[in-house]
């Protein structure tokens, strides 16, 4: 049962961030749902797998042409692995080192901005004082 809104509050006076949560939390139990009405039948099980892994395929070839050609060809590539982890462990195991790998390259990038920020900020200061190795 939902829970009751606060005091003074009526269902319509809910924010847009508490509508929005409770939209996507109505959306993954229905997705979870619809995911155990597929694996209780043999057909249907079959028949959505081989849905996924064509979808899923068909943005992994799509991201691997796109490395080559203008487009988002990493994006495409995560999102089938996206697509293809929902129904195989070896996709989600990939999913996982891709995110880890972007985890540690977000990581390296912010190291890299905070010391070319310093290193700028130390040779304005010495701009500044007029100090340089060429005058007297």
């Amino acid at each position: 049962m939902a829970p009751s809104p606060p005091a003074g509050q009526d269902r319509h006076e809910r924010s847009g961030a508490e509508r929005r949560h409770r939209r996507w939390r109505r959306l993954r139990a229905r997705s979870r749902l619809w995911r155990l009405r597929m694996r209780s039948h043999p057909v249907l099980l079959w028949t959505w797998r081989i849905g996924v892994t064509i979808v899923g395929g068909f943005l992994l070839l799509a991201g691997a042409v796109m490395w080559f050609t203008p487009g988002p060809g990493w994006a495409a590539v995560i999102l089938g692995l996206a697509v293809l982890a929902s129904e195989f462990g070896w996709a989600r195991s990939l999913l996982g080192r891709a995110r880890r790998y972007l985890q540690q390259l977000r990581e390296f990038s912010r190291r890299r901005q905070r010391s070319t920020a310093a290193a700028a900020e130390t040779s304005d200061e010495q701009s500044s004082t007029g100090t340089s190795s060429g005058t007297q």
